[in-house]
């Protein structure tokens, strides 16, 4: 009895010493924590913009994304974190035990308003980035007007050819202020290009879509050398009683406004008997216009053509024309300067084709400096020195050009034993040049005389050119520091960054 006594205290002392055991354990063992803090920041899909006033969500604990979209707060590790903003799609996300997270909101699909545009203004106008703007048929700027283009804003040239063939006019007196960035350029397209409000680009459209609406048409009242009168002549396809066509005077320093980071896309329709409309066509415009950063990809006709005009043109990429890239006639005067040509495509003609003046006025000398022309194929030469062709191309770069790459007009006197008269030959080679090319590269590994083509217009005179003249001629070019490589010299040409972060020929690969 005595041992059974004994026996049974030594199990409650045992029992007890369990009980005291596994309560120290319990103390001993660390607390493990159920939730962490998170921080990440909160971005725009579409353009990484930060988003303020976003609302997240971890059940018991809740927060808001600060002014630069950053965000903290304390959640359940194997929790769930929802972000939701008005006008951005909801977003619910698992926190799996990580102390970053950022997130990406993607803005909610909204109903764009489409406006026309047709007809004559009836006064100033402002176009909003929050619209797509339709051009139908002929919108015109008139005499007196302005026309403000905001930032980003989207225009759509309708299908259609002739008559009926969309372009965006600004007539002689009017103003088109159009100052885009390279954050927000401003996009001239077709109603065919998927593009929305908020993009820079489409994606169904490619640099062979050409021809689907018709383009930009800036008119102005500066001197011109025109073949149906020095003053004031009628645009290619508007006919000719229709007076906001008219374009040319007597004012080198006219304003017909500020065109700054313009894109403009897939046009070139048919607007007249034999006449497709260039990708931006500036006639008699004065050196008050500012024209900067102009993107032509994907035109029918020319990239940019000049009729006249004293305006300078700065930051110019043309891609895949169906035509010429840079067209200059009657007389311009002003200065080109950083050009980029992507001569490409199975349409294309020339990357210069280079007239001089048609009538009285004879001064007018261009000046082309710092481009550079790259061909990656299709047809035509890097440039065409046509009729009385006057001015200075400098600090150029030709690449992928062969033989007869540049071709030089002599003409002559049929009537008069084929006696030469004066055109781009003659002004290249006469005693104070009225046409120079200088400091220019040709990549190469033919010869100036292969690359250069003498050629004239008369054919009763075609045995006129010999092989003296080419050989002048090639002997001028070499005095003037022009050259064959094989590799081009850093520095020299056009300055390609000019057209980062906002062309559609960059975002493509066209200019890598």
């Amino acid at each position: 009895m005595k041992f059974t006594k004994l026996l049974v205290a030594l199990m409650l002392a045992m029992t007890s010493m369990i009980f005291v055991s596994c309560d120290d354990d319990k103390e001993d063992d660390p607390v493990v924590p159920t939730t962490i803090t998170v921080t990440g920041k909160i971005t725009d899909s579409e353009d990484a913009s930060a988003i303020a006033g976003v609302s997240i969500d971890a059940g018991s604990t809740s927060a808001t994304s600060g002014n630069d979209g950053s965000y903290s707060i304390v959640a359940p590790k194997e929790g769930l974190l929802s972000f939701s903003k008005q006008g951005y799609v909801s977003k619910v996300q698992d926190v799996n035990n990580s102390t970053t997270i950022d997130i990406q909101l993607t803005p909610e699909a909204m109903e764009v308003e489409t406006v026309i545009l047709s007809g004559l203004t009836t006064g100033d106008m402002t176009l909003t980035a929050d619209k797509i703007y339709q051009i139908n048929q002929k919108f015109v700027v008139s005499d007196g007007h302005t026309v403000t283009i905001e930032p980003g804003t989207i225009l759509k040239g309708a299908q259609g050819t002739g008559s009926v063939a969309s372009a965006f006019i600004v007539a002689r007196g009017g103003k088109l202020m159009a100052e885009g960035t390279a954050e927000k350029p401003i996009i001239f397209t077709s109603v065919l290009d998927n593009i929305t409000v908020g993009e820079k680009f489409g994606t169904n459209l490619t640099e062979i879509d050409r021809e689907k609406w018709g383009g930009l048409i800036v008119l102005g009242k500066s001197i011109i050398s025109a073949e149906d009168g020095d003053d004031v002549a009628q645009i290619e396809g508007i006919p000719g009683d229709e007076d906001f066509g008219k374009f040319g005077g007597t004012d080198p320093e006219d304003n017909s406004g500020s065109l700054k980071y313009i894109s403009i896309r897939h046009g070139g329709a048919l607007i007249g008997d034999g006449n497709e409309i260039n990708g931006l066509t500036l006639g008699g415009v004065g050196s008050g216009t500012t024209i900067e950063n102009i993107e032509i990809i994907a035109n029918l006709d020319d990239g940019v053509e000049f009729f006249g005009g004293t305006v300078n043109a700065k930051n110019i990429l043309v891609s895949y024309q169906g035509d010429d890239a840079i067209d200059i006639d009657m007389n311009y005067s002003g200065t080109i300067e950083n050009v980029v040509v992507i001569h490409g495509g199975d349409d294309s003609d020339e990357a210069l084709e280079l007239d001089g003046p048609e009538n009285t006025a004879q001064d007018g000398l261009f000046t082309l400096k710092n481009g550079t022309f790259i061909k990656t194929g299709g047809q035509g030469s890097a440039a065409d020195f046509k009729s009385k062709t006057q001015g200075t191309i400098e600090n150029c770069v030709f690449k992928g050009y062969g033989s007869d790459a540049f071709q030089l007009r002599a003409n002559f006197d049929s009537e008069n034993g084929c006696a030469p008269k004066s055109d781009a030959y003659s002004y290249l080679v006469q005693d104070n040049p009225r046409l120079v090319l200088k400091n220019n590269e040709i990549v190469a590994s033919e010869t100036v005389e292969t690359l250069f083509k003498l050629y004239t217009g008369v054919a009763a005179c075609a045995g006129s050119i010999t092989n003296e003249m080419l050989l002048q001629a090639a002997t001028i070019l070499d005095t003037d520091n022009n050259k064959v490589v094989t590799q081009e010299t850093a520095g020299l040409g056009a300055d390609f960054s000019a057209f980062e972060g906002w062309t559609w020929s960059k975002d493509q690969g066209l200019l890598d």
